[in-house]
Order: structure tokens, then sequence, then C-alpha cells
């Protein structure tokens, strides 16, 4: 999995991010989409900086089992200068994510949750919060299971920050 946000291409002056975003942004967020260029808002809210990073990611169980049952995920994740193995069992990339995070000390529930169409690619914003900070943060990707779990890497970070 890549880190980075191909920046939509544009000509003259550089227009706001929430016009490169298909249907309503999150209410917190409409202001600073609206008065944020695309560079501007992806470096506030998907920026890849941080100690966390996200490698590798797989479901690990196959493509036949089907149904309201948990799957098996695995990941590489960095943390500072520590790099590792993560595995989960969980009904969802995202589930298996913050589990994965969780189990190597990093907090974050998810309190809001939102995935809109950008043109080829998805969007998504979640609101998440490690108990005591609460922040925003957005993942960018063709993908939208990608771009989920690039939203999650970067609430992270953000609440690391603090």
């Amino acid at each position: 999995m890549t880190s980075s946000i191909a920046t939509p291409h544009a000509t003259g002056t550089p227009m706001s991010f929430a016009t490169y975003v298909e249907g309503r942004m999150p209410l917190a967020l409409r202001e600073p989409a609206e008065a944020k260029s695309f560079a501007e808002f992806v470096g506030e809210y998907a920026s890849t900086a941080g100690p966390l990073r996200l490698g590798q990611w797989a479901c690990t169980d196959g493509e036949g089992r089907r149904g309201p049952q948990a799957r098996e995920y695995q990941a590489t994740l960095a943390l500072g200068d520590r790099i590792g193995t993560a595995y989960a069992a969980a009904c969802g990339p995202v589930a298996a994510l913050t589990e994965m995070l969780y189990t190597h000390g990093v907090s974050v529930e998810m309190t809001a949750f939102h995935q809109l169409r950008a043109g080829e690619n998805t969007a998504t914003f979640i609101r998440g919060s490690d108990g005591g900070n609460t922040q925003w943060a957005m993942g960018w990707s063709d993908d939208p299971t990608e771009s989920a779990l690039r939203a999650v890497i970067a609430c992270a970070n953000r609440l690391i920050a603090g």
C-alpha cells in the first residue's frame, strides 16, 4: 500500500477541496473544505507524516468465505522505529486495523465515518478519539477500503500528535 495522494490537476487558481468531493462533507469539515485548497486540506487532514505507518495489508482467509463471520487480516505496521506484523480477526478491514492498533498501544475509537466519491477516487472522513482527544482525518484512494485504512492511520497520527 502506498501512502501518496495523487493531486487532482487544475488550471489557474487552486480550487477548494470541497469541489473535488461529490456529496456533502461532514458538517465539522465543510468550512475548512471550502476554505482550503486540495493540497492544504490534504496536508492537514490526510498527512502521511507521523510515527504510525501501514505497509502491507491483506485478508488472509481467502475469498471463498462469505456471510456474517469474522475474517482474518494481516498488516505490516510501523510505529516509530519498530516494524512488525500484526494480525486480527474482525468483521471488516477497519475493525481489524483498529484492533491491531489497540494491540500495539494505539487507541483509536471511531465516532464518525463518512465515505464520498471524488471522481475516480474515494474520500473517507473519520472522527476518532483516544479517550481524551478527538480528531478528524481523511483517507484518499481509488480503492474504498484503502481510503478507509488511510483515514484510520491519519487519524491515529493526529491523535498521537495531540
